[in-house]
């Protein structure tokens, strides 16, 4: 799809989830586009069922099925299989920077904390469907600093039950943090504190 059609769009499959995370969903990126989803198994998303923006504020719910042979349930833990509450953190960072995207933002995308997470429950091998529910407080893009910071506030359900809530997550992207040319040691090769 080209550019125009990934920004007026309310609702993304699994496919296009996955070339949007190898970087081939969008024919025509601007200059400086350089965000991406992670790939699976970290990618914690299968669909995008609703997606739109006014202004600086935003509403996105995503889903994901739960298999029972998930690789963290291999691990977390023999005997007592749970999907880790990081995970789901995770996937709400994943799909606030999804949104930094869509609506405009260039860049590498970066998790930059959260202020509240609580959680009230467990993703268990048998069950269904978990579904993110974000609501974004303020996205903005600032072209003259090369950076595009969102702050959400996530309930995150499976099965329809809400079992983690958080508050104050933050996500940023930054420009000139993309490493292609890894595993090769460049000068993006090392980490530090990020500049935006």
């Amino acid at each position: 799809m080209n550019y125009a059609e990934f920004q007026t769009r309310a609702q993304f499959s699994a496919p296009e989830l996955l070339a949007f995370a190898h970087g081939r969903l969008i024919d025509d990126p601007p200059a400086g586009f350089a965000s991406r989803l992670p790939l699976p198994p970290l990618l914690m998303v299968d669909r995008i069922v609703e997606l739109h923006g006014s202004g600086t504020r935003g509403r996105l719910v995503a889903e994901r099925d739960v298999r029972l042979d998930d690789w963290f349930y291999q691990c977390h833990f023999l005997g007592d299989p749970v999907q880790p509450g990081c995970l789901g953190v995770d996937a709400v960072w994943q799909l606030i920077g999804f949104f930094c995207a869509w609506r405009g933002g260039l860049g590498s995308g970066r998790a930059l904390g959260c202020g509240e997470i609580a959680f009230d429950g467990q993703i268990r091998p048998h069950d269904r469907t978990v579904r993110y529910v974000i609501d974004v407080r303020r996205c903005s893009v600032s072209a003259q600093r090369g950076t595009t910071l969102a702050l959400g506030d996530a309930s995150v359900l499976v099965d329809d039950v809400e079992i983690y809530t958080l508050r104050g997550a933050r996500v940023g992207l930054f420009r000139d943090l993309d490493y292609g040319d890894y595993p090769l040691e460049s000068e993006r090769a090392r980490g530090g504190r990020i500049n935006g």
